[in-house]
């Protein structure tokens, strides 16, 4: 324990957001920089509990006691290694992950719960300013082969393992530039596309062969994979996107919410000027209340949207932990990110009846009523339809499961009754050497959850391939079978 008595005598402090004026000008992160020493005063704020509950927190198994208190003596260096033990990407889930582990905190009983995702954050970037993260090939080849379909988190996780492995490893990517969601779905003010791109070079470095542009399933189908690798692993994601098949569903602007953040990306990189989904000086309505839905607000906030109304079917949620889900359990309570710190205008239980539009085909409204749960259904409540305007809409209710794209027929694999891909125990699908990790297996789950899994896959495909393994697995077979 660093600090015996820094949860006691050190009060929680996070880094301070810049002033929402001029944040919201730029498409930069958010957040200011913080004094390395008020961040070892954090790390010291640690118990080094005798059962860390952290760690139930966290998939990837994060030894977060150790790292907190090398952190709090100064020791960059040991704590970048037992950060990277265990997670591939700090950079992503340091920014993007909503830290289950601090829910779990033990400090968290009674008290606010140690900073530990800023902890991990900056760790991670003093090993970066510093020259620490290097590229690691392995030592020798084993001359086997290995298709990744999809370069999100699980795909690059599972890449960079199987290629320290000694495995050559090609990703393969139907969008024109590697990073799946991470590059084309989380906005810029969110994660800065540089702190990507900056990764993909210590794993091509490293010897991961990245195939961008390429449709799999199309431009190259799944019998050519079968014969030119040993073996597959589809970390394709939840991409199937959840519709809303009300009226008025087919009037121009009306959009998916990852039609348009696309979009806002290529904006804050100057990649284009105007970007085709443009909502200056336009009413935006949302339909969503999860982080994708926040999302899309920072970005319409940013482009100048004259309005910008978040919906949401459930009821506001309480400002303290509910009953129902004690400590350490992560729990739904009102949260208030950086896009609703800057421009919060969400209505909670509403249902959308349907869209209104106008002479031309465009969206100019949307009709909705308030809701009440009743019997474990939502059901309007009578006199209560409202028209609100809407210029633009975008949908973002969460995803249903992998699309069904050819490549799922032409590799033979089954789906579950939830539409996802079928694995065993070992992460292999019923095709022998096509495996799946990830969102494609799990559903629809945080960023922690794929680095995990795309981790564990990449132990069980080695074991696939060489008869045993080394590789890290920080969900274990029977474990992860009780959580899917």
């Amino acid at each position: 324990m660093g600090d015996p008595k820094g949860f006691l005598t050190t009060q929680r402090e996070v880094p301070k957001r810049r002033p929402v004026d001029v944040r919201i000008r730029d498409w930069k992160e958010v957040y200011e920089p913080q004094d390395f020493q008020d961040l070892q005063k954090q790390a010291g704020r640690c118990m080094d509990c005798g059962i860390p509950f952290c760690h139930q927190g966290c998939p990837l198994g994060n030894l977060i006691p150790e790292w907190n208190d090398l952190i709090f003596r100064g020791d960059k260096q040991e704590a970048i290694d037992r950060l990277h033990a265990t997670n591939n990407f700090p950079e992503f889930t340091g920014r993007l992950c909503p830290a289950p582990c601090e829910t779990a905190c033990v400090v968290a009983i009674n008290a606010d719960a140690v900073t530990i995702k800023q902890v991990e954050l900056r760790t991670i970037e003093e090993a970066f300013e510093n020259s620490k993260v290097i590229p690691l090939p392995p030592d020798r080849l084993t001359g086997k082969t290995v298709a990744v379909i999809g370069s999100g988190p699980a795909g690059l996780a599972v890449a960079q393992q199987l290629t320290r492995a000694g495995h050559t490893v090609a990703v393969y990517e139907r969008a024109a530039k590697i990073g799946g969601l991470l590059r084309y779905g989380i906005p810029e003010f969110k994660m800065e596309k540089s702190i990507l791109d900056r990764r993909l070079t210590q794993m091509s470095a490293e010897g991961t062969r990245f195939r961008p542009g390429v449709d799999v399933g199309v431009e190259v189908t799944g019998h050519q994979l079968r014969s030119r690798y040993d073996a597959v692993v589809l970390a394709v994601g939840a991409t199937q996107w959840r519709d809303l098949p009300i009226p008025g569903r087919d009037l121009h602007g009306v959009f998916q919410a990852m039609e348009y953040l696309p979009w806002g990306n290529k904006q804050a990189l100057g990649e284009v000027e105007t970007p085709a989904i443009n909502v200056t000086g336009k009413h935006v309505v949302i339909l969503g209340g999860g982080d994708t839905g926040a999302d899309c607000l920072g970005t319409a906030t940013r482009q100048g949207a004259l309005s910008v109304t978040q919906l949401e079917i459930l009821p506001r949620p309480t400002s303290e932990r509910p009953s129902a889900q004690p400590w350490p359990m992560y729990p739904m309570i009102f949260r208030v990110s950086s896009a609703h710190e800057e421009n919060d205008n969400r209505i909670f239980s509403v249902s959308t009846e349907r869209f209104v539009g106008d002479e031309n085909g465009n969206v100019r409204a949307l009709v909705i009523v308030e809701t009440q749960l009743l019997d474990g259904k939502f059901t309007p409540v009578a006199g209560t339809e409202k028209e609100i305007p809407a210029d633009f809409v975008f949908l973002a209710m969460g995803f249903t499961g992998p699309e069904k794209s050819p490549l799922l027929t032409q590799l033979e694999v089954e789906l579950d009754e939830r539409g996802n891909i079928k694995r065993d125990a070992h992460y292999q699908t019923n095709s022998e050497g096509v495996f799946v990790c990830g969102d494609a297996g799990r559903g629809q789950s945080l960023i922690v959850w794929a680095i995990a899994e795309g981790r564990s896959a990449a132990s069980a495909v080695d074991q696939f391939l060489t008869g045993s393994s080394q590789l890290p697995s920080p969900i274990e077979p029977t474990a992860r079978q009780l959580m899917v």
